[in-house]
């Protein structure tokens, strides 16, 4: 369903948007074999990819539905379905963003580029080692960090990007969580500031799916949140149990990286002595497992 040169130029933005993402996906889709996302090939298979309802099954849609979206049918998309499409499809950071352009949404994923990460911030981070050090937005995602914060609370680096969040952390990962000393304190005050955050964000996607997200996997969040509190950020003591190096504790510094409480730059710096060893030892003990 291919549209001419003059339909092109006479039709609707949205209208060309439909047949733009529809082509896309007929293209992606046939260009997947059955082994790559697990599916056996069987004897019969003409198709030189995916079938349309394989593609369905994966993304968790009715076949037909699927069907209408490669036929460019005028029907709406939602972000949670653009995202299992993504997947399912196995696009890259580039087709994924392609995707929900074509589709006019915005992505919910944690964003694992940024224009504020520039390769000279991220040699900033890296050379605050062997203080813990990362680059967050306002909503929570870790969007770079040094090796000393990827074993600070956890193994960062095993965590799938998508949860990488330290809300979603702090809430649903059992080895961060534990990691936290004042963990109740911490989960209630985290509540409160993403609260105060997201005034200025009520209408986006990728908030509303972090929000539901944390709603519908802790009923601890769900007490926090209901409290409507909040707090602005500051510095803070906290203090962590760390499986490597023991407690330690440290001093909570927001670098902001703009006019807007936007992404900022996150340090720890020791309490103490004894939190300074520790974290040089925490440090050896990344860069050994990095080599």
């Amino acid at each position: 369903m291919t549209m001419t040169v003059q339909e092109t130029t006479t039709a609707a933005p949205a209208d060309i948007r439909r047949h733009e993402l529809a082509a896309f996906l007929r293209h992606r889709r046939e260009h997947i074999t059955p082994e790559q996302v697990g599916l056996p090939r069987g004897r019969r298979r003409r198709t030189p990819g995916l079938r349309r309802e394989e593609v369905a099954h994966l993304s968790a849609v009715g076949v037909t539905w699927y069907t209408w979206l490669e036929q460019a049918r005028d029907i709406q998309v939602s972000v949670q379905v653009l995202d299992a499409l993504a997947r399912s499809l196995l696009l890259d950071p580039s087709e994924r963003a392609h995707l929900f352009q074509l589709a006019g949404a915005a992505d919910p994923m944690p964003a694992t580029s940024c224009p504020s990460i520039t390769p000279a911030l991220r040699q900033l981070i890296e050379q605050m080692e062997p203080l813990p050090a990362c680059v967050q937005n306002s909503r929570y995602d870790i969007l770079a960090h040094n090796r000393t914060y990827g074993l600070l609370l956890c193994d960062l680096d095993a965590v799938p990007a998508e949860d990488r969040n330290c809300m979603v952390l702090c809430y649903t990962n059992e080895e961060w969580a534990g990691s936290i000393v004042h963990l109740e304190e911490t989960r209630r005050l985290m509540a409160a500031r993403l609260r105060a955050a997201m005034a200025n964000h009520l209408a986006e996607p990728a908030w509303k799916m972090l929000l539901k997200r944390l709603r519908a996997e802790s009923p601890e969040f769900c007490e926090a949140w209901d409290r409507h509190e909040v707090v602005s950020h500051r510095s803070k003591q906290k203090e962590f149990r760390n499986p490597y190096v023991g407690r330690v504790s440290v001093i909570h510094t927001d670098l902001w990286l703009g006019p807007d409480l936007g992404p900022r730059m996150v340090t720890y710096t020791p309490a103490d002595e004894e939190s300074r060893r520790r974290l040089e030892e925490l440090h050896a003990i990344a860069v050994a497992r990095s080599a």
